[in-house]
């Protein structure tokens, strides 16, 4: 054991990381140890030949001083990727650092990230929706664009009327909707289960995008529910029914965003900004029902919900609007 290297043990701590969480989190935790071993090295403790037993926790106060030009959420994701490691090492008996020593560094040396609040094109995204139920009556040269066309509508009406992140989406097979409730199980962040809700016009866009390829799906001799909601229609998937991937998903909200909107515009649309339309559509269908939209948005803390609040207040909009632009001249 002690002749295990840092690198050695980071590149076992990243891929146990890998293999437990998300690809995004995998990919910012190898972004986070990729700068902590910058500091190591400024330190003088090269990782491909500094074993861990030579390691101690005062790393994570050299680490802390070196995030300061990050912006004070990065510096949080980063401090906790490394404090996962020193956890690591503990848990896999490679070395043994003094954990209640190293949370307290983090506190002191830490900041703490403010809050912002969410911002995003609300009138824009409803163009871009419009302009998405509107791509299923589009002339087509072959069936695959047909359902690419398909399929994108599907993909934009689900992430803007439930409110799942991009990787849900992904994920969601055909056997997770329950089509007479009108919802599906999803594994969301941290790995835990939770209720998805779809509206009637997004669980119609997913019928008529799976109408249009059920010659795709009875030839691959799977059976149905194991098949992906939104597949890939590429020349690269052959006849087969892959996933699409969150990249995908992703290029599919900028492709679209584009379309409708122009590219100016469209650099301002994510996946997450239809999360955000989602929110705050719910507060302002509910007259301001904090409790509603954070079970719906399934978020941990009402304290995440309370950030939309500024979005949906409209009584706010009109008072500010009566004062300070109907007032009458002296």
């Amino acid at each position: 054991m002690t002749e295990t290297t840092l690198l050695q043990a980071i590149e076992s701590y990243l891929t146990s990381v890998a293999q437990a969480r998300s690809p995004n989190t995998a990919r910012s935790y190898r972004n986070a140890m990729n700068a902590f071993q910058l500091t190591l090295n400024a330190q003088g403790l090269e990782p491909s030949s500094t074993l861990v037993n030579q390691l101690d926790e005062s790393a994570i106060a050299w680490f802390a001083a070196d995030l300061k030009d990050y912006t004070p959420a990065t510096e949080q994701l980063y401090l906790t990727a490394a404090a996962g490691f020193f956890e690591y090492l503990a848990a896999e008996r490679l070395a043994e650092p003094n954990l209640p020593r190293l949370r307290l560094l983090i506190r002191q040396r830490s900041r703490r990230p403010g809050q912002r609040l969410p911002q995003f094109p609300y009138n824009d995204i409803v163009k871009l929706l419009n302009y998405a139920n509107n791509l299923a009556s589009l002339s087509t040269q072959n069936d695959a664009e047909r359902c690419i066309n398909l399929r994108d509508r599907a993909f934009l009406l689900t992430l803007a009327d439930t409110g799942l992140r991009v990787h849900e989406a992904c994920a969601l097979r055909r056997g997770d909707i329950d089509w007479n409730e009108g919802r599906a199980l999803v594994i969301g962040k941290g790995d835990r289960q939770a209720v998805a809700r779809f509206s009637r016009r997004s669980l119609q866009a997913l019928r008529d995008y799976l109408s249009a390829r059920s010659a795709l799906d009875g030839a691959s001799k799977r059976p149905l529910p194991s098949l992906p909601l939104f597949a890939r229609h590429d020349r690269g998937a052959g006849k087969k029914v892959k996933p699409i991937t969150t990249a995908t998903g992703r290029n599919i909200v900028a492709q679209r965003a584009a379309e409708a909107l122009g590219e100016s515009v469209a650099g301002m649309i994510t996946p997450h900004s239809l999360r955000d339309y989602f929110v705050t559509t719910v507060l302002r269908g509910s007259g301001g029902n904090l409790k509603l939209a954070q079970e719906l948005a399934r978020h941990r803390s009402i304290s995440i919900t309370q950030r939309y609040a500024h979005l949906s207040d409209d009584e706010l909009d009109r008072g500010y609007s009566e004062i300070f632009d109907h007032t009458t001249e002296d």
